[in-house]
């Protein structure tokens, strides 16, 4: 999230509805619209509990979402590395070739995937070099024990790493349905307007405006929140970054430089294929 912008927009909102206030207040009767104080304010409170329970469930519910995607991304950083390891005690020709593979895998990841992520354009895409070590290890036939406990390990880390894949990008489209915005913004809308009937010419200006001003700011920000949570990736304070991919990366080539392999990915740094 753009924090200016959000700010920007804060202010913006704040203004509006104080403006607003002001403006009724001019031809207010004295004491407001309400002719009963106190059961105004109690009818107002049941829309504000109603408004406050609703957004706190719902945010619950997105920051858990928020969450699952990055445990999602941590797992998946954390299986590809071992993958790299297990690799290693399958037969030789294709565990230079899975290695090679899960290299492109990680740099697709932190790279031209997660740009898709931030986007909002990966959709229901699957990561080509997850294809690619699909056909890999098809083709492997292991023989010693050895090589067939690395394949059986091998098929269970692949399986918790496409689980932990669906993790990190199932929010990346929107968690919350287009309907329960709608019901957020005409509630928003309501408070105000029922804001608006407390206006009282007798009240100082600044009572009236930090009145509004104060309802509208919570409002704004807690909507802003909810903005956030709906789509966890992309650019900005507290959005999820690969970087526990790219941290990945990063140990692959270090164990294999002290492991003495020499492997030669068939990819760029992007994970885009050669």
């Amino acid at each position: 999230m753009n924090l200016a912008w959000a700010a920007l927009v804060v202010i913006l909102a704040t203004a509006v509805t104080v403006t607003a206030m002001l403006l009724v207040r001019r031809r207010a009767p004295q004491g407001s619209y309400f002719s009963d104080g106190d059961r105004a304010s109690g009818v107002f409170g049941v829309l504000a509990t109603g408004f406050s329970v609703l957004l706190g469930f719902i945010i619950f519910l997105s920051f858990t979402s928020y969450d699952q995607s990055r445990a999602g991304a941590e797992s998946e950083a954390t299986i590809v590395l071992q993958q790299v390891q297990t690799a290693q005690f399958l037969p030789d020709g294709s565990a230079t070739e899975l290695t090679g593979e899960l290299m492109c895998y990680a740099r697709s990841v932190a790279g031209s995937e997660w740009d898709a992520l931030d986007d909002g354009t990966l959709g229901n895409s699957v990561n080509p070099w997850g294809a690619e070590l699909y056909f890999t290890i098809s083709a492997v036939d292991p023989r010693s024990a050895t090589e067939q406990s690395a394949y059986d390990r091998w098929m269970e880390q692949t399986a918790q790493r496409e689980q932990a894949r669906i993790d990190r990008v199932h929010g990346a489209e929107g968690i919350i349905p287009a309907p329960l915005w709608l019901v957020l913004a005409v509630i928003s809308l309501v408070i105000f307007g029922y804001m608006l009937f407390f206006a009282d010419p007798a009240e100082g200006r600044v009572t009236q405006g930090v009145l509004m001003g104060s309802v509208t700011v919570v409002i704004t920000l807690l909507l802003f929140l909810l903005v956030f949570f709906d789509h966890p990736h992309g650019d900005g304070v507290g959005r999820l970054q690969p970087s526990a991919m790219e941290r990945t990366v990063g140990l692959i080539d270090t164990q294999l430089e002290v492991a003495g392999l020499d492997v030669t990915p068939p990819c760029d740094e992007h994970g885009n294929r050669r």
